[in-house]
């Protein structure tokens, strides 16, 4: 386990991070960082993996704003352990395209390495969040073939 971070240290980032202040986040990021939205690409393009601050930094100024214009940020719950933060949250959001408003869950988990993010992963209510950029509502079964033995999913 690296050096413990503080709770202060963790709400100035999410502080920065939910006003859109990439100056303010850069200082918050470790060079190497490395960022992960787990999402369905297809349909919010942002989602995948980057690395470096300056890939980061570049996916919350442009990438993420061209799909979502994120309005706020609310912790349901936060907890640290040492360098380790979780999250669960929920974000609102207004499309870019229409201002159509959505709201999500998401969890997020950080490792920090001198302070600063070395690791972020978000995990987004996928199937709520795609309902909503789509505007209706999926019907996960029409496309399952089976050979007439049941499936759990």
């Amino acid at each position: 386990m690296g050096q413990s971070i503080s709770r202060a240290v963790v709400d100035a980032f999410y502080k920065a991070y939910s006003e859109h202040d990439t100056d303010a986040v850069a200082q918050f990021l470790d060079d190497d960082v490395q960022w992960t939205i787990s999402g369905p690409v297809d349909i919010l393009p942002f989602c995948g993996t980057c690395r470096g601050k300056a890939a980061v930094l570049d996916l919350i100024g442009r990438q993420v704003p061209e799909v979502l214009r994120v309005t706020s940020i609310k912790h349901d719950m936060v907890l640290v352990d040492g360098d380790r933060v979780a999250t669960l949250n929920r974000l609102w959001a207004r499309r870019a395209d229409d201002g159509r408003v959505i709201s999500y869950r998401l969890a997020h988990f950080m490792r920090f390495r001198d302070g600063k993010v070395a690791e972020h992963l978000s995990l987004i209510d996928s199937f709520d969040a795609a309902e909503q950029v789509l505007g209706h509502p999926l019907d996960a079964h029409d496309e399952i073939k089976t050979d007439g033995r049941l499936i759990a999913v």
